[in-house]
């Protein structure tokens, strides 16, 4: 890889075994594509902005179904 190609933000696997959603307090799922923590409890999807989780609720996006 070069300085050149683009890359998409990574999160530290280590750091997704400790993460939890803050409204259920049950594991979250990581969604490489759309860069976000899928809480299926909660129906939430909380976005990583420059390789960071934002973990509030009120940023989180409603999923669907």
């Amino acid at each position: 890889m070069t300085d050149a190609e683009p890359t998409k933000s990574r999160i530290d696997p280590k750091l997704l075994e400790i993460l939890v959603c803050p409204v259920t307090k049950t594991t979250l799922e990581y969604d490489a594509g759309k860069q976000e923590l899928i809480s299926r409890a909660a129906k939430l999807a909380y976005p990583i902005r420059d390789g960071i989780p934002i973990m509030l609720p009120e940023e989180a996006r409603q999923l669907e179904g």
